[in-house]
């Protein structure tokens, strides 16, 4: 069956099945002369006929097969993970080994959706102390592929939740002009507007390999590349299919997940953001020193240093949301035009850190340093090295990024300043307009919190290259409202006079 679902599984036609004392769910070794995977059985009393099994084509692929080829079946022991995975269950401490064990049957697809959902449930309300996490990272990293370089390697990540994240295009390539070599790689977006592999992809290609990025950091200094198109702890993919449907990120995983990768990538310097607000991953301040501790803590243990920057989260970073505007206002800034000084802020802050820790700049200094590479126009030559190194789209200014041809403005109701601003809303309004399939759809905001404004004045403008979708977003945005306009009193106590 030509389908690409993910699933590592077969179709067996009911009656095979029973008469081979097979049940749906259970697990069969698939030969093909030599070759041989492990594979969960469905079961079908009419999609495929009897003496005949469906495939889907990731296992195909793998394999070798092609439709018509003869293979052969046999019952699969239940895999030691399962305990592994009852006993985190129990609350019980896993040991080294168990862990090690648990990752490599993910990887080699092993465990079923609801085994593997059974251990992310365990480990969201059970926890895992440090030595578990640790432990975690290194099975990540161990069960994928990895790059060495001689010398010092930087990364920065940002653990997400705020919409219009794009400081990485700006943050990245200031400080690869300050002579650091910096292997980013990120992710698409799952649940947000655009991840800054969807941002980077309206410019340049992102899906490199390993040799690729290595040698784009060898001779440009830095990529900008999506981490999904290498095998980079791909446990990590694996156990992220099963979070999304639940809506949960268990801290142990988030931590594992983030330095699994930056250690798979060689770095050994690494900044880790955490956005910090209403409606973002960590809401307040207590919750932020405690992750940035255990991302600390957790970097000795891998022999990486960590610095962690908690930044403002509770609205998004500049005024973009969406792949090609949020491509468009990194450019922008770039080019020196006027944007919103929270992107600036927050690019300039976090390639300072790394400048510093890059011995680029001392203490203190290094936003100011960060500040005038960006003046002077070097972060923008660096960045279009990489665009090019990459495989340029052939777009290189901010005025030929291509955005939605349709777009429609949201104005203000009434008079008063903007109090507050929902982040999931403005998300969900994008992502209605087809953000980030649609690399054009997307909000550009023109007001944002504190900022004064008139009935009538447009709040924001959605764009989109669909004509419904334009619509059912702006449905969704008189609906949801993420704007809350108030007057300067809050409230007037008391409310009312006694009459004497």
């Amino acid at each position: 069956m030509d389908l690409e679902i993910g699933e590592n599984s077969i179709i067996m036609n009911r009656e095979d099945a029973v008469e081979r004392g097979l049940n749906a769910g259970d697990r069969v070794r698939l030969f093909l002369g030599p070759r041989a995977r492990t594979v969960i059985v469905h079961l079908s009393s009419t999609f495929v006929s009897r003496g005949e099994i469906g495939i889907f084509a990731s296992s195909m692929e793998e394999m070798g097969l092609k439709p018509g080829d003869t293979v052969r079946i046999a019952h699969a022991e239940r895999p030691a993970s399962i305990d592994v995975i009852k006993k985190k269950m129990r609350g019980e401490k896993l040991g080294r080994e168990e862990i090690f064990e648990l990752v490599r049957d993910i990887v080699d697809d092993n465990l079923t959706d609801v085994e593997l959902t059974a251990y992310v449930v365990s480990v969201q309300t059970m926890g895992m102390d440090m030595d578990e996490i640790a432990w975690l990272t290194e099975a990540m990293v161990k069960t994928g592929d990895t790059l060495d370089f001689e010398g010092e390697i930087f990364d920065v990540h940002s653990i997400g939740g705020v919409p219009g994240n794009k400081y990485a295009l700006i943050a990245v390539p200031t400080a690869a002009a300050a002579g650091l070599r910096i292997p980013k790689t990120s992710s698409r977006a799952i649940s947000s507007a655009a991840g800054t592999a969807d941002v980077m992809e309206v410019l340049a290609r992102v899906d490199l390999s390993l040799e690729k990025i290595k040698e784009i950091v060898e001779t440009v200094g830095a990529t900008l590349a999506w981490g999904g198109a290498v095998n980079l702890a791909p446990a990590d993919d694996k156990i992220i299919r099963v979070e999304y449907p639940l809506g949960i990120d268990p801290r142990p995983q988030l931590l594992a997940s983030v330095m699994a990768k930056k250690k798979a990538m060689g770095a050994n310097v690494v900044v880790i953001d955490i956005p910090m607000g209403e409606e973002a991953k960590v809401e307040n301040y207590a919750e932020a020193r405690k992750l940035a501790r255990d991302f600390i803590e957790l970097g000795e243990r891998l022999g990486m240093m960590v610095d962690v920057a908690i930044t403002y989260g509770g609205q998004p970073v500049g005024r973009a949301i969406g792949p090609a505007l949020e491509a468009k206002e990194a450019l922008m800034a770039l080019e020196g035009k006027p944007v919103s000084s929270s992107l600036i802020e927050k690019s300039t802050a976090i390639a300072g850190i790394l400048l510093e820790l890059g011995g680029k700049a001392r203490r203190g200094e290094g936003k100011a340093v960060a500040k005038e590479i960006l003046r002077s126009g070097r972060s923008r030559e660096k960045f279009l090295e990489i665009i090019e190194a990459q495989g340029s789209r052939g777009i290189e200014s901010s005025e030929e990024v291509p955005v939605g041809k349709y777009h429609e403005d949201v104005t203000s109701m009434e008079d008063g300043y903007v109090g507050r601003l929902s982040n999931k809303a403005l998300v969900r309004i994008a992502r209605i307009a087809g953000s980030p399939r649609d690399k054009g759809a997307g909000i550009w905001l023109n007001k944002k919190k504190g900022d004064r404004v008139e009935k009538g004045d447009v709040l924001f403008t959605i764009y989109s290259s669909s004509k419904e979708r334009l619509e059912m977003a702006l449905r969704a945005a008189r609906r949801l409202m993420p704007h809350k306009i108030e007057g300067m009193i809050l409230e007037r106590i008391p409310s009312y006079h006694e009459e004497g």
